[in-house]
C-alpha cells in the first residue's frame, strides 16, 4: 500500500490547508494511506493532541478514509519530520514551499548543494511534492 505523509502546522494555517489539500488529492489519486503529521516543539509546546489535529482537519475536509493523525514532539521540526518519514517508509511526502525552504537551510549545514527532493529521494527513497504557498 502506498503511503503519503504530509506535515502541517497546528492550528492549521492557510499554507497548511493548501498543502493538506494537495496531499488529500494525491492520496486519493494513488489509492494511498495518508499520515497527517504535526511536530509539537519541546521548547514551544502547545500540547497538541491527535484528537485536536483530527478535528481541525475534519472541519475543513470532512472525514478522511485511511488517514492516520500523528503528533510528534521534537526540538527541530525538519529533523522530526525526516525521522517520521523514514520510520513510516513513506512513498510520497507533500510539503509546503515554506517547509521546503526550512529543510534546504537545515540540509545546507550538511551538504554543499541542498536539493531537498534529491536528498530525500536518495536518503528515504520517496517522492517529494512541494506545494507552492499562495501569499
Amino acid at each position: 500500500m502506498t503511503l503519503v505523509v504530509v506535515p502541517v502546522r497546528y492550528p492549521l494555517t492557510s499554507h497548511s490547508l493548501g498543502t493538506l489539500s494537495e496531499a488529500v488529492s494525491v492520496a486519493r489519486d494513488r489509492d494511498a494511506e495518508l499520515t497527517i503529521l504535526h511536530v509539537d516543539l519541546y521548547q514551544n509546546s502547545h500540547d497538541v493532541t491527535r484528537s485536536e489535529l483530527k478535528r481541525a482537519v475534519e472541519r475543513e475536509f470532512g472525514p478522511l478514509d485511511r488517514t492516520r493523525y500523528v503528533v510528534r514532539r521534537g526540538f527541530l521540526v525538519e529533523e522530526t519530520i525526516l525521522e517520521e518519514v523514514a520510520a513510516e517508509g513513506a512513498d510520497v511526502v507533500v510539503i509546503g514551499s515554506k517547509q521546503a525552504g526550512r529543510w534546504r537551510r537545515t540540509i545546507r549545514r550538511f551538504l554543499d548543494d541542498p536539493d531537498i527532493e534529491t536528498f530525500l529521494k536518495g536518503k528515504l527513497d520517496c517522492t517529494v511534492i512541494t506545494v507552492r504557498a499562495d501569499d
